[in-house]
């Protein structure tokens, strides 16, 4: 393994952190209601479990959703549920006032863990990522540097939108239309699991 298949990497990841889902619409929505730390430990959390399923994709996990196909639909099926249960909690507090405690801090944690763990395309996104980019006969120590940055890119990557998101300017204008934002936020986040779910 090189700097350049890192690099690679690390490109390939950025396309996918940009591009819209629903681990950067929570990181969004969550900055905007519960504030800049809230949103960082979201986006810890789906960095964490991000990187934990790249490493499990390095170790072969991608061969137990080929051979057993049903326990990839059975955690698709979790998944979907999940993001529509996180849809309608977004739509039944969108009329609430924001009040900032310290367990929201850590239920945001586990929020971006359970997005990204109930999530198996991502395993799927980093084994094709893998084959496509690193050169056979990853080492141990390759896998966890390769992990290790993932990480790295991905809180760094969702810090930096938190901090964008959490702006004075920024929050004044989500306050002034919080009910619509979040309202439009889960009728997404629930196209997303409905998709999901049905999808073949």
């Amino acid at each position: 393994m090189s700097v350049e298949h890192l690099i690679s990497f690390n490109i390939a990841l950025l396309v996918a952190l940009v591009s819209p889902g629903p681990a950067m619409l929570v990181v969004l929505q969550t900055s905007l209601s519960a504030g800049r730390r809230a949103g960082i430990s979201t986006g810890c959390g789906l960095g964490l479990m991000a990187a934990t399923w790249t490493m499990l994709a390095l170790l072969g996990l991608e061969v137990i959703f080929k051979i057993f196909p049903w326990f990839y639909t059975t955690a698709r099926f979790i998944g979907g549920i999940y993001l529509v249960y996180i849809a309608w909690k977004m739509w039944m507090g969108s009329r609430d006032e924001i009040k900032i405690k310290t367990e929201v801090v850590r239920r945001s944690f586990r929020q971006g863990i359970m997005i990204n763990m109930l999530n198996p395309k991502s395993v799927l996104f980093a084994a094709a990522v893998l084959v496509v980019v690193f050169p056979n006969g990853i080492t141990p120590f390759e896998g966890a540097i390769i992990a290790l940055n993932q990480l790295a890119v991905e809180t760094l990557f969702y810090a930096l939108l938190t901090m964008a998101m959490s702006a004075r300017a920024v929050k004044t204008r989500y306050l002034d239309a919080k009910i619509y934002i979040d309202r439009t936020a889960s009728f997404v986040l629930a196209s997303l699991g409905l998709r999901i779910l049905i999808k073949e």
